[in-house]
């Protein structure tokens, strides 16, 4: 477990990247920010680098608390990282289709509120998960752990850049703080609960899904004119820190 201070001021430092991130105007416009794909890179570089791996050891643990009830199902945690991918991706597209529609009626570019409050109550339980994972994710140093904040931080910076384009004033308004207020909500449940080793290896492999899906789905899109060479870099140049760390 981790320092109730330390993982308090890493949620704190988690949530300005929500609070200031529309401050950032230099993300903005197409081609996509160069910043905006190296973060995306750092983030996709630490998903494959360091928290893909862990799913191999969590694996034997899940399978051991499974039993031979759930034998049949060989790959346990995978599955939950492809069900996290599978439901953010659903996400996704529910947003761009509803955008679609309000445009089509001749009304804004943005989601309907439906769909937003869908968006955020999603988006929440990604960081109340995130907020727990201060808390109680296992590091082998301080280091390490740092780390993980660095590429939580960016990965918030690339989620809030999508989640601002659906859905524009009402993210502003509302959306971001309610984000702010459910990661520090996941730190508060770590401090009261300590969950089984086994549901923890399926948190992060669902936050694993999901980090892919979050990071892929900005850089992956034609019309955002992405610079590969900018999240090669990202992924590169943060793959080497981790592998020499």
């Amino acid at each position: 477990m981790m320092h109730p201070l330390i993982a308090l001021l890493a949620a704190a430092s988690l949530a300005v990247a929500h609070v200031v991130a529309d401050q950032l105007r230099f993300l903005s416009g197409t081609p996509r920010s160069r910043w905006l794909s190296i973060a995306g890179g750092v983030s996709v570089a630490y998903v494959f680098l360091h928290l893909l791996p862990e799913l191999g050891a969590g694996q034997e643990v899940v399978a051991e608390a499974a039993g031979e009830a759930l034998a049949f199902l060989e790959h346990h945690v995978y599955l939950i990282a492809l069900l996290g991918l599978a439901i953010f991706y659903g996400l996704d597209r529910a947003a761009v289709h509803s955008r679609r529609q309000s445009q089509a009626e001749g009304e804004a570019d943005e989601t309907e509120q439906g769909v937003f409050w869908l968006h955020m109550a999603s988006f929440g339980v990604y960081n109340t998960l995130i907020g727990y994972l201060l808390v109680h994710r296992e590091q082998e140093s301080m280091i390490g752990f740092l780390l993980f904040v660095i590429a939580m931080a960016l990965h918030f910076v690339v989620n809030d850049y999508g989640l601002r384009e659906h859905h524009k004033r009402d993210y502003d308004r509302s959306g971001r703080w309610v984000l702010v207020a459910t990661l520090f909500l996941g730190y508060g449940l770590g401090l009261v609960f300590t969950l089984a080793e086994a549901t923890i290896a399926i948190l992060v492999a669902f936050l694993a899904g999901g980090i892919i899906l979050n990071v892929l789905k900005e850089e992956l899109p034609e019309e955002r004119a992405s610079r590969f060479s900018a999240f090669a870099l990202g992924a590169g140049l943060y793959a080497v820190l981790l592998l020499a760390l």
